[in-house]
């Protein structure tokens, strides 16, 4: 406190004169040349409407600034009725209960807005967010809603005050800019949820926003056994195929015994209706590509691989490492929720007949389309002890989602597809 003092009667000397001046009475010329000619960068020449401080400042009882009263904390209120100079020659404000404060611009700034932009803007909140009934400046209250972090709203003013730029959001209150973000941003709380309610050794997940790129996951790099997601390898590539004019949906695929027996081929014991044994008949492209997506069909899957994929050669291989951002063994078929997303994703912008008919499978009543009330193109996955699904799932903004499990059941995998719609429907 000395020492702000003896800071105070330094200042003195940028002054001219010792006149006491009281704004109740008016100024004179005399006064008025003190104000005016007093150090502008230094005192107010004012009474403030809405005054703050930026940091504790100590009042006085007399105008002398001698006789400590008290202290002002931010954002606390007080009013100013009158502005002085003092008998040093400092200007000062006199305070509606009695006390006094110097009018010192480092430490005492008029709280108001200083100027206002209308816009018309979509922006989604932050965590940690504060609503306010105004602009936020000194004596303006906090107001509560049902507005929860990540929500998608339209702001319609931004106005700028000294203690930063707050946004209108329609019909709800103030925000400080600090705390909206002009990108979708609910992959957060994605990212929040599966890491406090996800995060276990048989769970991989990952999820990934297709207009904005942005991801999340737990374990999405950890590789297990793929079962039939390696199916979408041969899928993805027949539909490269037929976009390219190598093949088309009615082109005769014959099934042979050696369509079963290349790199890559499954047992043709497992799931689909077409036959187990070969029948040297002919099968369209269309019915082939049916089957596979729609009953994840092995047989359909070994004729799409050995004609349309060339029995895995390395063209094939070199275009699907490339799409997984790593190699993608067809014989061992282990892969991560990361990998296959990728090949999803490619197949999403891909389109095409592939695409479509994964949209109305035998397995739409489990895994992750169960719960969820939009359009799901998916491909399952079951072997042993592994169950696996990977989508895309379509919202106003489509989103991946892929989840591998290991020991696990259908109904978690429904339940982390429906957790994770809810954030992002």
């Amino acid at each position: 406190m000395r020492k702000y003092f003896f800071l105070l009667l330094s200042l003195s000397g940028l002054l001219t004169t010792q006149t006491v001046i009281s704004t109740e009475q008016g100024l004179t010329k005399e006064q008025e040349h003190v104000l005016t000619t007093s150090n502008q960068d230094l005192f107010y020449n004012h009474v403030l409407k809405n005054p703050n401080v930026y940091q504790e400042l100590v009042t006085y009882k007399n105008a002398d600034l001698t006789l400590p009263s008290g202290k002002l904390l931010p954002n606390t209120s007080f009013e100013i009725t009158e502005l002085r100079v003092n008998q040093q020659g400092i200007p000062i404000f006199k305070l509606k209960d009695n006390n006094f404060i110097v009018a010192d611009k480092r430490f005492v700034f008029d709280d108001v807005v200083l100027s206002n932009e209308v816009v018309n803007k979509t922006v989604w909140i932050k965590k940690g967010f504060k609503l306010y009934e105004k602009p936020l400046v000194n004596n303006v209250k906090e107001v509560s809603s049902k507005l929860t972090s990540y929500s998608k709203v339209t702001i319609s003013q931004v106005s700028k005050t000294n203690q930063g730029d707050f946004a209108y959001i329609d019909g709800i209150g103030w925000i400080s800019t600090e705390f909206i973000s002009d990108t979708d941003n609910r992959i957060d709380k994605v990212q929040e949820l599966l890491t406090s309610k996800y995060q276990r050794e048989n769970l991989s997940i990952f999820v990934k926003q297709i207009d904005n790129d942005l991801t999340a996951g737990v374990n999405e790099d950890k590789e297990m056994y793929s079962a039939s997601i390696t199916k979408l390898l041969y899928l993805y590539y027949s539909q490269k195929m037929i976009n390219e004019g190598n093949y088309s949906l009615r082109s005769p695929l014959r099934y042979k015994e050696e369509v079963n027996d290349f790199s890559g081929a499954y047992e043709t014991a497992g799931t689909g209706s077409l036959p187990k044994d070969a029948d040297n008949k002919d099968y369209s492209v269309e019915d082939v590509i049916s089957r596979t997506a729609k009953e994840s069909d092995n047989v359909g899957s070994n004729l799409l691989g050995y004609y349309l994929a060339n029995q895995s050669d390395e063209r094939f291989h070199r275009t699907i490492d490339q799409l997984a951002g790593r190699h993608w063994d067809v014989e061992e078929r282990d892969a991560s929720t990361r990998m296959a997303s990728y090949v999803m994703e490619a197949l999403y912008h891909q389109g095409g007949f592939v695409l479509d008919s994964m949209l109305e499978t035998q397995f739409d009543n489990q895994r992750i389309s169960k719960d969820i009330d939009v359009k799901v193109a998916h491909k399952i996955g079951d072997a042993y002890d592994f169950k696996h699904d990977v989508a895309v799932v379509y919202t106003d903004t489509p989103f991946i989602l892929s989840i591998f499990t290991e020991h696990s059941d259908y109904d978690t995998i429904s339940q982390i597809a429906k957790d994770i719609y809810e954030v992002l429907k």
